[in-house]
């Protein structure tokens, strides 16, 4: 009984029936920034603030971690620091296009299309940005 197919109704497409696009780029890193940062980022602050309330030697510990002895960024800080910021700014973007989206905007496939790659083209830019302002200050 499980086999036996009613052939008037349609199949269901197959992942291979669809084209890759970049909206299709921009809801799974929608998804996939917003996880990251509640997980990530909250266990992150969870840590900063055990450390604080833990003493010198905790927060320390907490600190070198993430910076050498001058204090600027390892490479694992820098890898967190600068995952983070994109992940903050991606979803951010991502946000601001669902949100026109909302409004029954930009539905039209060309415009779609373009306002999801200005989503990816945006975050990145403006990660650049803040990390160049932070670099000069």
């Amino acid at each position: 009984m499980a086999t036996a197919r009613n052939p008037a109704r349609p199949l269901s497409p197959h992942l291979q029936v669809y084209k890759w696009g970049p909206h299709m780029l921009v809801s799974i890193l929608h998804r996939a920034t917003g996880d990251g940062m509640a997980t990530i980022g909250t266990g992150l602050f969870v840590w900063w603030l055990a450390a604080l309330a833990s003493g010198e030697k905790a927060y320390a510990t907490f600190l070198d971690t993430f910076t050498l002895s001058g204090g600027g960024l390892n490479i694992l800080g820098w890898i967190v620091g600068v995952g983070l910021t994109l992940s903050v700014f991606q979803h951010m973007m991502s946000g601001i296009r669902h949100l026109v989206m909302d409004t029954g905007a930009a539905f039209e496939l060309k415009r779609n299309r373009t306002f999801a790659l200005m989503t990816m083209v945006c975050s990145v830019a403006f990660t650049a940005i803040f990390w160049l302002y932070l670099g000069t200050k």
